[in-house]
């Protein structure tokens, strides 16, 4: 399992005072490691990785395995500059991965549109778009457990895809889903991509896509939505301050024509920071759900099945008829 990508950068690669050091998605190497570092950067030596380059185009070396400090790395060298790595769990073998962490370096840097990694934005942007398509490959062409196998040969094996601006509580639903628990301070918005498998009685097994919602990575979200059975969109019904920023993300997604026939449920989370009294719960979500229907312009959804459904993460409101949301969705 793909664990990490970092990054090294600098004027002169070795100038550790000058070295820049990107993570994603977490900080597992950070400048402090010197050892570390210098280890993976002598690593290229025999390479010959630092020869000067006279091109246009990126010289991306031949990637290398190294385990260091308990830590399996595959790492390349670009232009005899720069250093890009891959950390997986200890059991993986770096090589199984060579082909496709070559291609998508050569894809991205030398597609002829130019790159520049003096832009921290492209940077973050190179590491998430390489960390996902990698880990994709892992999970569903090298690493696929025998459960996956088996569910894949009964074509009952579900890619969904969920997704919404940060903070709207997806990370928690997915722990909720997956473990039945909620904690208060389990999650807070980070830059972390994760996919989780959850096997349903007789149903089959999801793939549920859990995709960061913060700004700089909702560009990526398209990526990820390739081959999805379904799609979630999640919405903190309590937050009407970002509802026009949720709702123009929203629609910057469905109007892509590549996603036309795929069936939508839309999460309408956080009804416990609503306002209702005991008495008449289920008429004021009805005039929630009105409202929101308005503002996002629901009545405008075209070319899928789709529906509409209130939940609580935190207090496990309606919790139990997502999954029966979804099947009802594929089935029709």
């Amino acid at each position: 399992m793909l664990l990490n990508i970092f990054l090294f950068k600098g004027k002169k690669i070795r100038d550790l005072e000058d070295l820049n050091i990107y993570s994603y998605p977490i900080e597992i190497i950070s400048i402090n490691d010197k050892i570390l570092v210098n280890k993976i950067i002598k690593g290229h030596d025999k390479y010959e990785c630092w020869q000067k380059i006279n091109s246009n185009q990126f010289k991306i070396a031949e990637p290398i395995a190294q385990f260091i400090n308990d830590l399996n790395i595959y790492s390349s060298c670009i232009n005899g500059k720069i250093i890009i790595g891959l950390i997986f769990d200890n059991e993986d073998n770096p090589y199984d991965y060579m082909e496709i962490f070559k291609e998508l370096l050569n894809e991205v840097l030398n597609n002829g549109n130019g790159y520049s990694f003096d832009d921290e934005i492209e940077v973050d942007n190179l590491l998430i778009s390489m960390f996902i398509d990698i880990k994709r490959f892992g999970d569903e062409v090298i690493e696929k457990p025998p459960e996956i196998e088996y569910y894949y040969q009964r074509e009952t094996f579900f890619k969904i895809f969920l997704f919404g601006i940060d903070e709207v509580g997806k990370s928690s639903l997915v722990r909720r889903l997956k473990t039945g628990e909620f904690n208060d301070n389990f999650f807070t918005p980070t830059r972390k991509f994760n996919i989780e498998y959850i096997p349903v009685e007789e149903k089959g097994l999801f793939a549920l896509w859990d995709m960061p919602g913060q700004k700089a990575f909702r560009s990526k979200w398209l990526k990820g939505l390739q081959d999805s059975n379904i799609i979630l969109y999640m919405i903190d019904v309590a937050n009407q301050r970002r509802f026009e920023e949720s709702s123009n993300e929203f629609w910057n997604v469905l109007n892509k024509n590549e996603l036309n026939g795929i069936p939508l449920l839309i999460i309408g989370n956080k009804t416990d920071l609503v306002r209702l009294s005991n008495e008449s719960n289920n008429a004021q979500l009805a005039i929630l759900r009105e409202e929101l229907s308005s503002f996002y312009n629901f009545n405008k959804i075209k070319n899928r099945k789709w529906n509409f459904l209130f939940t609580s993460v935190k207090t496990n409101f309606n919790i139990d008829n997502v999954i029966p949301a979804i099947f009802n969705l594929l089935s029709s």
